[in-house]
């Protein structure tokens, strides 16, 4: 989002700073991949093992399902392999980037090079993402919360596009104006960009 004010070096800074804390060893699997994981395969086995009506899964064709479904089977995998396992290829051209050189010119190259694919592919992961976490935030507090604040509900459709315009339209505004600015990146790494993003069989049809 900070990508909206400072563009393309802004956001990078945010990002590397975090990654101090995410993106280790033990960070990125205790913080990111466990939950992640954990989230999915619960839901799956829920859909799969629910045996009382109570406790039946909703239905798939609702947003929560769908959009959840939708993320974690297809645009949750090809950001996480296209942005962070295969540029850690040692293998020439890639020559493993590292994570001080993976920021945001990253991104800007994709978006620059192959749009349609990365607006999609983008777009797609975020609106998903934030249709997903709101309707199941929503869901959590109107069950578990809900008593503790006076039976205060939240939900309702305007409420909740709101939320999720509120999510969704910064960080693609943000996209926008990084795919905007000129390519700020070393020859020889937006060479290995190149061939880090077409080693995925999505960049390279």
């Amino acid at each position: 989002m900070l990508a909206n004010l400072g563009g393309a070096s802004a956001a990078s800074q945010t990002m590397l700073l975090g990654r101090e804390y995410y993106q280790t060893s033990f960070g990125e699997t205790a913080l990111v991949l466990t939950p992640i994981t954990v989230h999915i395969l619960s839901g799956l086995l829920k859909r799969l093992l629910s045996s009382n009506p109570k406790d039946e899964p909703r239905p798939i064709s609702r947003p929560l399902a769908w959009t959840g479904y939708a993320t974690a089977l297809l645009f949750l995998p090809i950001h996480f392999l296209s942005h962070r396992a295969d540029p850690t290829t040692e293998a020439p051209p890639i020559f493993a980037v590292g994570p001080a050189e993976l920021d945001f010119e990253f991104v800007k190259l994709g978006l620059q090079r192959f749009p349609v694919r990365s607006w999609v592919l983008y777009g797609g992961l975020v609106l998903f993402t934030a249709v997903h976490a709101v309707d199941g935030l929503a869901i959590l507090w109107n069950t578990y919360l809900k008593p503790y604040f006076n039976g205060a509900s939240v939900g309702g459709s305007r409420r909740r596009n709101w939320a999720i315009g509120g999510i969704v339209i910064p960080v693609m505004t943000g996209l926008y104006f990084v795919s905007q600015e000129p390519l700020m990146t070393f020859t020889s790494t937006a060479n290995r960009y190149m061939a880090s993003l077409t080693s995925s069989i999505i960049y390279r049809v």
